[in-house]
């Protein structure tokens, strides 16, 4: 059994080599806009379930699956080199659904915020009529939702192409 902070500690650090391996090493086209979000890594420290996320549609994760599970024997030995185990465990890569998850959350929350305010007007206060300005790009203003839609749809389409 792993010391939890021992645990915490080689996760920390798989994560960070990881992300800076995908950010600075790798030069394949279809990495575009990916994010590690968390490594779960198993007691026995033998397999890390690195979690990511990314921009764009459905064809987005399928790219981006493809490009990490290409590239996972290079990132797995880079992770190797800095961590100091006796095994380099085996990396997975998973889409984390919980960004899309509380995105949605956050939606029927102001949803049911409003519908309450508009049944009890003055009800709640301190609750944002209006949703962050750094809630997402696309939400900015028109010009800019455009612009982000019709980047992400050429990039879309120039990655089906190849």
């Amino acid at each position: 059994m792993t010391n939890p902070r021992t645990l915490a500690r080689l996760e920390a650090r798989i994560l960070e080599r990881a992300a800076h391996c995908i950010e600075f090493e790798l030069n394949d086209p279809r990495i575009g806009m990916i994010t590690l979000t968390r490594v779960e890594l198993s007691k026995d420290l033998s397999h890390a379930k690195v979690h990511y996320s990314t921009l764009g549609g459905e064809s987005r994760k399928r790219l981006a699956q493809a490009a990490l599970d290409s590239a996972r024997g290079f990132i797995q030995r880079q992770v190797g080199r800095v961590l100091e185990t006796r095994k380099i465990p085996h990396l997975s890569f998973h889409f984390d659904e919980r960004i899309e998850l509380a995105a949605e959350m956050d939606l029927k929350i102001r949803a049911a915020l409003e519908r309450d305010n508009q049944i009890r007007p003055g009800a709640h206060p301190e609750a944002p009529a209006e949703p962050d300005a750094a809630a997402s790009p696309a939400e900015l203003d028109p010009e800019t939702s455009d612009e982000y839609r019709e980047f992400l749809d050429a990039q879309d389409e120039g990655e089906l192409e190849r």
